[in-house]
């Protein structure tokens, strides 16, 4: 059994359901370029991995060089940060997990493969109430996830040990990041990724009601302390 006093969040397909304007936003420049689009579910394959990945995967195959990547993720991601919150909601019950974990005392923090400047404009619009320890993007001097640094750098400024920390993320990103740091990994079904994809988490979520459980009564994870 531990005490949990840090959870680290992934934020798409975890607390925000935002498939919908990543969607719109590649789709908008594969259109203005009159390159074929994608479906919703075809996109969920596609994220997770950082914007400049994400636009790599939903170009043709011949266009995936680095000169084409790059001129359309510029395209990509002025349109997607004027229109970022267009369509995208939190899950159903994440306010009231995040509002209950900071009622107990418990350190929040994200994060996120999305660019820095996306990842704190949705965090401040749709959590207002809540004080994060870190929100933590795509900036620069971190490697995106599954490299570890990014929440080594979360659990040195939340002042938090390892073995207190649980992240929870809806990908194999997400459990990959998690196993390099160390750290308890919790994955969630309701995310863009099949079950399939998160067979080596340290436990799966299938709801918010049973995830605010587990990270309350850690030891639902007996298979793992």
């Amino acid at each position: 059994m531990m005490a949990v006093k840090l959870v680290i969040f992934d934020l798409d397909g975890t607390l925000l359901n935002t498939i919908a304007d990543l969607a719109a936003g590649v789709d908008y420049v594969l259109e203005r370029h009159n390159l074929p689009t994608h479906t919703l579910d075809e996109y969920r394959t596609m994220v997770g991995n950082g914007m400049r990945n994400l636009v790599r995967r939903a170009l043709p195959d011949e266009m995936r060089n680095d000169d084409s990547v790059d001129s359309l993720l510029r395209e990509f991601i002025e349109y997607y940060l004027q229109n970022i919150d267009s369509r995208t909601v939190p899950y159903q019950g994440i306010p009231e997990l995040l509002e209950s974990l900071q009622a107990r005392g418990v350190k929040i923090a994200v994060a996120s493969n999305k660019v820095q400047a996306g990842t704190e404009r949705l965090v401040e619009k749709f959590f207002p109430g809540i004080v994060f320890s870190a929100v933590m993007g795509n900036c620069h001097g971190y490697p995106l996830k599954p490299d570890p640094a990014v929440v080594d750098h979360i659990l040195e400024i939340s002042g938090v040990s390892r073995n207190e920390t649980v992240m929870v993320g809806d990908s194999d990103t997400d459990i990959q990041t998690a196993h390099n740091a160390g750290i308890i990994c919790v994955a969630v079904t309701w995310g863009f990724r099949p079950r399939t994809d998160l067979a080596g988490a340290d436990c799966l979520a299938s709801s918010v009601g049973e995830l605010k459980e587990m990270l309350e009564r850690m030891e639902l994870l007996p298979d793992v302390f």
